[in-house]
């Protein structure tokens, strides 16, 4: 069968079998063939990751239907995966966004209908309180139907394992296999939720879960006290950007000690279309232009935006200007693991063998800072579940005493209570960072630049390039395959010292489809498909004698690979 006639089958088995509504969406299609194309040439990926695609009807789209075939895939690898005969369970998740409490009611009336209990909380939810619940609630596995911070046409699925890291590549795999086994109409199984309910298999949870989340976020703080003495002083202006954090971040601040805490009132509030901004990615700088009005307005001493299921954080600091400057990921870390190793500290409370662990693609930066406090550094694959990974382990073997998990893309943790990165607790410690810093008489950004001047001037940049589709996904490939086949020998001069291709399962990391390259001197660029969505992403990294040199260094290095990626 070609890749056309396979197209065509697809189609014409969702128009016969699948509900009216969905028929009527697919039959009013506008540019049809195309249309038709994009939406049936494959199945909606589900990588180690889960999945994430535009809602819609289709194969290659998140609809009830594919949300309840990989419903049925995880159930099933569940039951024959389950060796201690234990009931097994799952806790449910989501975030703001379009048909989120549909799909994961879904969800849950198709894992009750294999005889398993699904947690579902009562109400949007930021995704690591969902880690804390698999742990607390001792369940096999977890779900969150979140798509981050991708545009509002966007939703997605993502599976967690019962440690409440995001489940990595040989239990991914077995779920997947389990999935593509699946017809997605005659062998999903579900009953309805009084079924469910009745049956004691959808159980609704809320606050008891919330009271021992927030309690785990605090026991972390490594100064409570700075909070409740400084928290009238330090004004802090938050956006939840329409999504799940407003209730958690607040709560957390509040209950430390900080009083002087203002919302964005335009944001404050679910909006499944995210109105208020072009994205809702405090990645983005746009994302802030009212949070930094509000600041203005109230002299906020610190900025703080989190994406719509509240892994990600965002943060925001005067200069000595006066002007208010977005932290990349790689600064607002670097200033945690400063705050969080100099409490520490002074406490006398670093283990001996603590660690800190961040990804190939993060900066050196927070590295350089934690071994200056005599704490291990590890690098990961990029993806917090593989930070969480190693947390696991550590865990159970005491090798290490986890302190801190960072990633460039906006991603934080401290302490063991969850696996995967938290805007809460990220939140909380760079409001408590701000507090520390400021009885000291210094800004976050006066911080910054004395950590520069310390430990060398590192500068780092993401490109990307949106590919969409059956023709951007052949583009991604064809670059990747033209950089490895085709390795550059000098950049800009400089030596090309080191060639790192993680396909090759290296520096003992699982498989991935990533290069980086290493010049002479230690600047660095890395080439990587994105996981979740149709882009290459292209990192950069250097290290100058001042942030003149560095800014030179940084976008030669860009104009030089970028020209080669787009050509």
């Amino acid at each position: 069968m070609t890749a056309n006639e396979r197209i065509e089958s697809n189609y014409r088995l969702w128009i016969d079998k699948a509900d009216e509504g969905t028929q009527a969406e697919l039959n009013a299609l506008q540019d049809q063939a195309k249309e038709i194309e994009d939406r049936f040439y494959r199945d909606l990926e589900f990588g180690t990751g889960g999945m994430r695609g535009v809602i819609g009807a289709g194969t290659n789209r998140m609809n009830l239907y594919t949300v309840g075939r990989a419903s049925q895939g995880l159930a099933q690898y569940l039951l024959k995966n389950n060796s201690t005969n234990k009931a097994q369970s799952v806790a449910i998740a989501y975030d703001s966004r379009n048909q989120s409490p549909e799909f994961s009611l879904e969800a849950a009336l198709v894992l009750a209908a294999n005889g398993i209990t699904a947690h579902v909380f009562e109400s949007l939810r930021p995704t690591p309180e969902l880690s804390f619940a698999v742990r607390e609630l001792g369940c096999s596995a977890g779900i969150v139907v979140t798509a981050s911070h991708n545009p509002p046409e966007y939703n997605g699925y993502k599976v967690y394992g019962p440690d409440g890291g995001q489940m990595v590549s040989v239990a991914a795999n077995a779920v997947i296999a389990e999935i593509e086994s699946l017809d997605m109409f005659s062998s999903v199984l579900r009953i309805t939720r009084a079924e469910a309910e009745g049956a004691g298999l959808l159980l609704w949870h809320g606050e008891d879960v919330d009271r021992k989340y927030i309690d785990a976020v605090i026991a972390v703080s490594p100064n409570p006290e700075i909070a409740r003495e400084l928290g009238e002083r330090v004004k802090i202006v938050f956006t939840p950007l329409h999504g799940a954090g407003n209730l958690s971040v607040r709560r957390v601040l509040q209950e430390i000690g900080f009083n002087q805490v203002y919302v964005v009132p335009e944001q404050e509030l679910p909006d499944a279309l995210f109105s208020t901004v072009k994205s809702p990615n405090p990645e983005e700088k746009a994302a802030f232009t009212l949070a930094v009005q509000l600041g203005k307005q109230v002299d906020a001493d610190i900025i703080l935006g989190t994406d719509p299921d509240c892994d990600r954080m965002g943060a925001v600091v005067r200069d000595a200007a006066g002007e208010y400057n977005v932290l990349s990921g790689n600064q607002s870390g670097a200033i945690m693991v400063n705050y969080l190793l100099s409490s520490l500290q002074e406490r006398g409370a670093i283990p001996a063998n603590g660690v800190v662990i961040k990804t190939i693609v993060t900066s050196e930066m927070g590295a350089e800072i934690a071994r200056s406090f005599g704490v291990k550094v590890i690098d990961t694959l990029t993806g917090f579940k593989y930070i969480g990974e190693r947390m696991t382990e550590f865990e159970r073997t005491g090798e290490h005493s986890f302190l801190f998990g960072y990633e460039e893309s906006y991603g934080y943790l401290a302490g063991n209570y969850a696996r995967d990165k938290d805007a809460v607790i990220a939140s909380m410690l760079i409001c408590e960072a701000a507090a520390y810093y400021k009885k000291q008489g210094k800004t976050l950004y006066d911080v910054l630049v004395e950590l520069y001047e310390k430990h060398g001037f590192f500068m780092e940049r993401l490109e990307s390039r949106t590919l969409k589709g059956l023709e951007g996904l052949t583009k991604i490939r064809s670059i990747m395959d033209d950089w490895r086949a085709n390795p550059p020998v000098e950049l800009n001069g400089l030596a090309v010292s080191e060639i790192l291709d993680y396909s090759l399962g290296i520096q003992g990391l699982p498989r991935e489809n990533v290069l980086k390259y290493v010049l002479e001197g230690g600047s660095w660029f890395t080439l990587r498909p994105s996981g979740t969505e149709p882009k290459i992403k292209v990192y950069y990294a250097v290290k100058g004698g001042s942030v003149e040199e560095s800014t030179e260094m940084l976008d030669a290095m860009t104009k030089v690979v970028m020209a080669r990626v787009d050509g």
